[in-house]
């Protein structure tokens, strides 16, 4: 075993390891000189999984168990996948509440195990190249993966024999390889379309440290869109063409995308290319072929909407940041699908400059990986990488509104404390409803967790210190801690959400946080000011049958009347009348706690009166 960490890109279409050493990095490639690993894991009926090329291979001959775009599918529902699942030629099996499965030759396997295969071939391929046995690696995720994507990453390296010393971002592994050796204040987007999913990060770089300023995606977009819109696209012409649909067989689905997929690369450079597609189906004895010209424009006006997915993300980031897009310095490019001109024109409008395309967009996730391994190792120095949390992470408090404990778009690591009460008297439980989401409301945020916090000690409402912590670590996983100040009783739980982010979801909670920021914000106002209230008006009471005889007759009737207007205000729904009256009440009861100071002090004066017997003055 030896103390490299290797870097990892495992990607959607291809997966990528690299090393650092003395000061370079290598992109390690197989026994046949090839860098890139096909992200494909295929099973035949005896032997062990083929991964890789030999894979890819088997995509025509033996599609219902060759497995490729597993990463769309980590720690996903199958609810959450359905416009995926429609367009596999292998099978997923499960209810459409549980987790992902692949069903291959009577073996019903997980994404993480499949990916686990790929990241086994990428290790051995980087033990074969050192001479020794790889133990650690840094593994990269989009930056819009959630906790239970991000785990189940982690999960596929242990299963492949691997400690993952770190889970870093896509965009940001990119930006770490491009800008090592820079010593200049720059600001850099780094746009991400690979094969399923697109990250847009925004970083700035100064003197060795790499600080994200915001990050944006959508883990439903990528170039497997784009192929599956061109394999669309055949069926549709050679339908129009023979007048009778082209059957969806698996053999015949595997055939059109793989021609289509390197059609769409060649017109990458090339202004038009011939799909040719023998023998595509028989029917009465009929053999039907499929034969046309596929030029660059008709590919961009198939594939435009798809592209043009990509730029409310880069938006929202660019203003996330703060900046302006004349104020990024440069932008680079990762993944595949961006050497298409199409995405490289949309770039230069969108950020108002030419992409810089001189790093290899297949490779660069990987080289950063591996800088971030040397980092780690000690082999690196002067570098310090600060990622950050995609959606704001908090707790559900009184009246079904969220606190906040860690922001959107915060460094990581990163720890936050908050010390809460109970709202009822004699409380002995709370339940730790764990979201993540911009609402104001827990109701219109994500469910993340829950877990329960017992033994509090029985005190009146308000009273109970519950401390609560969240700590993200260096993998962007969260741990919550809720604790009893006063009996020390603690619960924890390392949240593992057992489904991700949708698009959907990913757009509620973005946009809507904007769109309903004026709504949530009444709605907010008046869950805090209802709280303070009830508390107040509680007190008042309390306080006014203990000693409101002590105040003129006139003080104590504002004091009622005003405590009545209040409790009409509750009744009500209104923010701001609530709040006047609970400015008004809060003054007229001025002179009442004038009172009780000056009966407090009194009664301390007379405790501590010279001559006078007080436990303290005893001998």
């Amino acid at each position: 075993m030896i103390n490299k960490i290797i870097g990892i890109d495992l990607g959607t279409t291809n997966s990528v390891v690299a090393v650092m050493e003395g000061g370079k990095v290598t992109v390690i490639p197989d026994d046949e000189q090839q860098k890139l690993c096909p992200s494909i894991v295929a099973f035949e009926e005896v032997g062990t999984p083929l991964v890789g090329v030999a894979a890819r291979n088997q995509l025509v001959l033996n599609p219902r168990n060759t497995i490729y775009s597993i990463k769309r599918f980590m720690g996903r529902r199958h609810s959450e996948v359905t416009k995926e699942e429609s367009s596999l030629s292998y099978e997923l099996v499960g209810k459409p509440e549980e987790m992902v499965r692949v069903k291959s030759r009577g073996r019903v396997l997980t994404p993480p195990e499949i990916s686990a295969m790929i990241l086994r071939t990428l290790k051995d391929r980087a033990s074969r190249y050192l001479g020794a046995e790889v133990g650690q690696a840094i593994i990269t995720v989009p930056a819009y993966f959630n906790d239970s994507q991000r785990q189940a990453t982690k999960d596929a390296g242990g299963l492949a024999g691997l400690e993952v010393v770190r889970i870093i971002n896509e965009p940001t592994a990119a930006a770490l390889a491009y800008g090592l050796d820079r010593k200049h204040v720059s600001k850099i987007a780094v746009f991400d379309l690979g094969g399923g999913t697109f990250d847009i990060s925004i970083l700035e770089l100064s003197e060795g440290i790499f600080h994200v300023l915001a990050t944006n995606g959508d883990t439903h977009l990528g170039g497997d869109d784009l192929d599956k819109r061109l394999v669309e696209w055949v069926y549709s012409e050679f339908e129009g063409e023979n007048g009778f649909a082209l059957r969806r067989a698996p053999e015949v689905f595997e055939r059109v995308r793989q021609e289509v997929e390197k059609a769409k690369c060649e017109l990458s450079f090339n202004e038009g290319v011939e799909l040719s597609l023998p023998l595509l189906d028989t029917r009465d004895g009929k053999v039907s072929n499929f034969h046309r010209t596929l030029s660059r424009s008709k590919l961009e006006t198939l594939s435009r909407d798809i592209v043009e997915r990509t730029i409310n993300p880069c938006r929202r980031a660019v203003d996330d940041a703060g900046l302006a897009p004349s104020e990024i310095d440069e932008v680079i490019l990762v993944g595949g699908s961006t050497r298409m001109p199409l995405v490289r024109d949309l770039v230069k409008v969108v950020f108002e400059k030419e992409p810089n395309t001189s790093v290899n967009p297949d490779e660069v996730v990987a080289i950063g990986a591996a800088i971030q391994g040397a980092v780690l190792s000690g082999d690196v120095s002067d570098v310090l990488l600060l990622d950050v949390n995609p959606l704001s992470l908090g707790i559900e408090t009184y009246g079904g509104a969220m606190s906040k404990l860690i922001f959107r778009n915060s460094p990581i690591p990163a720890t936050a404390k908050e010390v809460f009460t109970t709202a009822v008297d004699n409380q002995t439980a709370i339940d730790v409803h764990i979201l993540q989401g911009e609402r104001e409301m827990a109701a219109d945020n994500r469910t993340l967790a829950r877990f329960a916090l017992s033994g509090i000690k029985p005190q009146p409402g308000g009273v109970p210190r519950i401390e609560v912590t969240f700590v993200i670590d260096v993998n962007g996983i969260l741990n919550v801690t809720a604790k009893d100040q006063f009996t020390g009783k603690e619960e924890h739980i390392e949240v593992k959400p057992t489904y991700g982010l949708t698009e959907e979801e990913v757009s509620r909670h973005v946009d809507e946080s904007v769109e309903h920021a004026f709504e949530d914000m009444d709605r907010r106002m008046w869950v805090d000011h209802k709280q303070e209230a009830e508390r107040v008006v509680a007190a008042t009471i309390k306080t006014m049958s203990q000693h409101g005889e002590k105040l003129d007759g006139s003080m104590r009737e504002k004091i009622v009347g005003i405590v009545d207007r209040t409790q009409k205000a509750l009744a009500g729904g209104d923010w701001h009348e609530l709040k006047a009256a609970l400015d008004a009440l809060n003054e007229a009861t001025l002179p009442l706690a004038e009172l009780l100071v000056t009966e407090a002090i009194k009664a301390e004066g007379t405790l501590r009166t010279p001559g006078t017997h007080s436990p303290s003055s005893q001998h």
